[in-house]
């Protein structure tokens, strides 16, 4: 999940240092997609790991699909088909385990949409699909429409979850991992950064923050909502240390500790942060109900669920 940094901010080499230490490392997901890095994803190829692939319509490769494709919609047959069989070649593979669809589409029917997903797992391209910055509300109605005409539902979403995010995992997304067994494969842990305390004093040169599109990051840590959680993230430290793990780790940790949650993507640029980002599982059984209790307090941003309201 480092798409931000894969292809910009990184060389190849650190790139397949980073991927390779975490092959060794037993982790066995790898969040592509076709507009990562250009489509040059060189240094996936000679890894014998689990891969999934976001498809949206991607604006380098657009015009190409045009010729192809009859009809423009970003999720339509021809689009998903294309584009996938693409992305497959560039990785060398014959199929990838997930394939999601990055964003709601709301020119495209969600039939077609479901239809589509269908096709391409039926054609052996893809294992599963899932769904990426949908509501619960869309991914319902994909639900109900593979049940009606006897089509592949979603079986996941990628959802945004840190300290600070925590809503729609939290609230929204509950109903559904135990109504239709939709889990959480979770994105940005770390918050682009601002959970691993190296924004209290400013933006740092290296940082993501410093980049010219990312302004947005930049104006969101220096407003008086990003002071004020620098400094709920200075006493999270006390936590931290006193489980004898890193900020990141418990921040990390306290993502994976959600029942919902599958798995949790995370974006490294070096590693040094990947290595302690890893160590984050050895720190999940140290995070009890007191652990997370305490968290709550010094957040002071636990969604109120339904049962929170029943005596």
């Amino acid at each position: 999940g480092t798409w931000v940094t894969f292809g910009g901010q990184i060389s190849d080499e650190v790139a397949e240092q980073l991927m390779t230490i975490a092959y060794e490392n037993g982790v066995n997901l790898f969040d592509t997609a076709e507009v990562y890095s250009a489509g040059k994803p060189s240094f996936l190829v000679d890894l014998d790991a689990v891969l999934d692939s976001l498809s949206h319509q991607p604006n380098k490769l657009y015009s190409e699909y045009k010729k192809t494709c009859t009809f423009s919609y970003a999720f339509s047959l021809c689009f998903l088909s294309v584009g996938l069989k693409g992305s497959l070649q560039r990785l060398q593979l014959e199929y990838v385990d997930v394939v999601f669809a990055n964003r709601p589409d709301s020119n495209t029917p969600m039939e077609e949409i479901v239809r589509a997903m269908t096709h391409v797992i039926n054609h052996g391209m893809s294992m599963y699909w899932g769904t990426s910055r949908w509501s619960a509300m869309e991914i319902m109605e994909a639900y109900s429409v593979a049940r009606q005409f006897n089509l592949i539902p979603p079986v996941c979403e990628q959802a945004e979850y840190h300290l600070f995010q925590r809503d729609k995992v939290e609230m929204q997304l509950p109903e559904l991992y135990h109504k239709i067994g939709v889990g959480v494969v979770s994105w940005s842990p770390l918050a682009c950064g601002i959970v691993t305390g190296k924004y209290e004093n400013g933006i740092p040169e290296s940082s993501r923050a410093s980049l010219k599109s990312y302004q947005w990051l930049k104006e969101k840590i220096l407003s008086e909502d990003g002071r004020k959680q620098q400094a709920k993230l200075k006493e999270l430290t006390h936590i931290a240390e006193k489980l004898s793990c890193t900020l990141p780790q418990l921040a990390i940790a306290w993502c994976l500790r959600n029942e919902g949650v599958s798995s949790v993507l995370l974006g490294t640029s070096n590693p040094a942060q990947l290595t302690e980002n890893l160590g984050a599982i050895q720190v999940l059984p140290k995070i009890t109900a007191i652990v997370a209790s305490d968290i709550d307090k010094i957040l002071g941003n636990r969604p109120q669920s339904k049962k929170d309201y029943h005596h």
